[in-house]
């Protein structure tokens, strides 16, 4: 299997399987002197991990991260940064049922028509668990971001048709959907509650925000900033569509709608406006970069669904175990790291 690495100069790899013995990344690019340890990385393994509220898988992982080279006395030292992750709670007899059938929604059936084999204890490589290496690596990118003073407010925008209504980031680590929204989290789990009494799950739109990145990040034909950051986004197994700025509803509006002015502030060319979400012709404008992505529902509910087997035989197919009924909260820091490698990645490439 190839192309398990993503970036140019900053390059993560990650390798793992859902129900192997690990998972983790290699990071290679990272530069020497970066004050760098566990406790770093945790942080942001923990907002991923399993078990945190009754809307997440019952899977219960410590997720607890080992860094095994590339740091020395608390810096890191310019050399490969390998990182581990040990899986410690699979239950693979939960997926016995599915060893010959393709679940709807998941890579079972492409993974087999492109390889001829597949793991299917749990996705193999194409669960949402192999996203552990991606924050681990992201971890280190955010360190090296914050350096340069470059930060990020990333949060459950929507679940379903629960959508937001107000902004206050220190709500965001205080409900289990990281909503800035209290009384939207509140409402989004009602919803869920009602998802989940019929054995159904839920959808939902991350939007990540990213300030102080300057002016003239990017290119502007091939490997666009904005093209950039919907390559590492889409990347996320869970994740079908991605917006920068007014996104799909530019197709509805008018020139002079559209357009940002510009003005003088403080000595500064400063925009009026940020429709274009921080990013126009491919660079970065200064402005705060605004991104949404759209995760789909957890494709794994315990309905009955038509399928077939890997023989051809129509059936089907209720799929049981342990699954998140919304995958939305766990993604948000996905979303958050997946940018800020590319944000890296870019910054060493310019």
């Amino acid at each position: 299997m190839n192309k398990s690495s993503f970036g140019n100069h900053f390059t993560v790899t990650t390798w793992g399987e859902s129900h192997g013995k690990a998972l983790g990344a290699v990071v290679d690019g990272c530069p020497a002197g970066l004050s760098l340890n566990e406790e770093d990385i945790q942080k942001f393994l923990d907002r991923r991990k399993p078990g945190q509220s009754r809307y997440t898988t019952a899977r219960k992982e410590g997720d607890l991260v080992e860094i095994l080279s590339g740091v020395f006395e608390g810096k890191t030292t310019g050399t490969p940064i390998s990182l581990i992750v040990r899986n410690t709670d699979q239950r693979s007899r939960d997926y016995g049922n599915i060893a010959y059938t393709y679940r709807p929604g998941h890579a079972d059936f492409t993974f087999d028509a492109k390889y001829g084999f597949r793991d299917y204890r749990g996705g193999g490589r194409s669960s949402g668990r192999e996203t552990i290496g991606r924050v681990a690596a992201g971890a280190i990118a955010a360190k090296i971001l914050e350096t340069l003073e470059i930060s990020f407010y990333t949060y459950t925008k929507s679940i379903g048709p629960v959508k937001i209504e107000s902004f206050d980031a220190e709500e965001i680590s205080k409900n289990a959907f990281y909503m800035p929204d209290a009384k939207a989290a509140e409402a989004a789990g009602a919803y869920l509650e009602e998802c989940m009494k019929n054995q159904d799950s839920a959808g939902g739109i991350i939007e990540c925000r990213i300030k102080n990145v300057p002016a003239g990040l990017g290119n502007p034909v091939f490997e666009k900033l904005d093209a950039v950051l919907a390559e590492a986004v889409m990347s996320i197994g869970a994740v079908k569509a991605v917006e920068i700025g007014d996104g799909i509803q530019v197709s509805a509006m008018k020139g002079s709608e559209d357009n940002d002015g510009f003005h003088m502030e403080n000595g500064q060319i400063t925009k009026n406006s940020n429709h274009a979400g921080g990013i126009m012709g491919g660079m970065s404008d200064g402005s705060e970069i605004i991104l949404r992505a759209a995760v789909k529902p957890t494709p794994s509910i315990s309905q009955p669904q038509n399928t077939v087997t890997d023989s051809g035989e129509e059936t089907s197919l209720e799929i049981h175990g342990r699954h998140d009924p919304v995958i939305v909260p766990r993604a948000v820091v996905v979303v958050e790291s997946m940018c800020a490698l590319a944000i890296v990645d870019a910054l060493f490439s310019n």
